[in-house]
């Protein structure tokens, strides 16, 4: 949380839409070459089965009173505008792996809307998914809304994997 703190900025998101409050969390890029950040991105590795090479850098969010990221996926539409520019060399987002580090006095769960699942913040718990279907199509069903924290401060740390190898 610490690391997070120290270098967090505004959220930002692939497509706004013209709509600043749709995320409102800060986000910090975690620095792989950091022994701590290296360890936990290894056991995340590990115990998800996942090849390092098809992950993104690990990340870290923070979310205080107020904030939330709604409803969306990990995914990117492979109509959407931004698809080339976000997938075009390590292809799509396939699991999401999501940490949280403690958890807020009120609110901050992470609800998945198509499948009517609630996930409470409690420190230490990993919640994975998988954002293709065995066909390789998008998974819908990965639409989730990071609520918003009603007291006191959520921290989490978030893993993405890809298609191919990640390049940037």
């Amino acid at each position: 949380m610490e690391r997070i703190d120290a270098q967090r900025r505004p959220s930002t998101i692939a497509d706004d839409m013209g709509y600043e409050a749709y995320r409102t969390s800060e986000t910090c890029d975690l620095d792989g070459h950091d022994p701590f950040v290296a360890a936990i991105d290894a056991k995340l590795a590990a115990v998800s089965g996942l090849n390092s090479a098809h992950g993104e850098p690990l990340q870290g969010q923070r979310y205080a009173v107020g904030q939330e990221f709604k409803a969306h996926t990990d995914y990117f539409e492979p109509d959407g505008r931004d698809y080339q520019t976000y997938c075009g060399r390590s292809g799509n987002r396939t699991w999401t792996l999501m940490v949280y580090l403690n958890a807020p006095r009120d609110g901050g769960a992470t609800r998945f809307i198509k499948v009517d699942k609630k996930v409470k913040p409690e420190p230490g718990k990993l919640v994975a998914w998988n954002n293709r279907l065995p066909d390789g199509g998008v998974n819908h069903a990965t639409l989730h809304h990071g609520m918003k924290v009603r007291s006191g401060t959520k921290y989490i740390i978030t893993k993405w994997y890809r298609e191919l190898p990640w390049t940037g």
